[in-house]
């Protein structure tokens, strides 16, 4: 009786550990955002979203005020058009800006808004016109790359 006893105790605990360890990986990967806040949802067309992700964190002034809920692409703009669900206790003028930023040098992705200065407030089913697409590193490096190319073959000035 008293092995049984002590053998459903050890259950319970392992059972506990793993749903403990089971929660936190999915915290630590974005992929679970515990808010019991009330959202509102905006969204916005970009040229290119980068690596952005569904649930994304959407941040200003590095507090996070919401999440990215979906990614899809409009095939009359040919863009990509992200809508957020911003939480109801921030609210951000109608002439804010959105750009798609990284966290370090090659780190995950988020939404960066810049608060406007107009007097009425967004309100859901907004659309935010001003935005700025994500920075592609494969890009800038090609850019850098054939900018030297064309400065050292048209100068003339090579060594004998």
């Amino acid at each position: 009786m008293q092995r049984s006893k002590n053998d459903v105790w050890v259950g319970l605990f392992v059972l506990i550990g793993a749903v403990a360890i089971l929660f936190l990986a999915l915290q630590s990967a974005n992929l679970l955002s515990l808010s019991f806040q009330s959202t509102y949802r905006i969204s916005a067309k970009f040229d290119n979203v980068g690596g952005l992700k569904p649930k994304a964190a959407v941040r200003s002034g590095g507090v996070v005020v919401g999440r990215v809920e979906s990614l899809v692409f409009d095939d009359k703009s040919f863009q990509a058009r992200v809508t957020l669900a911003l939480e109801s206790r921030y609210a951000f003028p109608k002439d804010s800006s959105l750009k798609i930023l990284t966290n370090g040098l090659l780190g995950e992705q988020y939404i960066g808004i810049e608060a406007g200065a107009a007097d009425t407030n967004l309100a859901a089913g907004d659309v935010i016109g001003a935005t700025q697409s994500a920075v592609v590193l494969e890009n800038l490096i090609s850019q850098f790359l054939y900018s030297k190319a064309a400065d050292g073959s048209g100068t003339g000035t090579e060594k004998k």
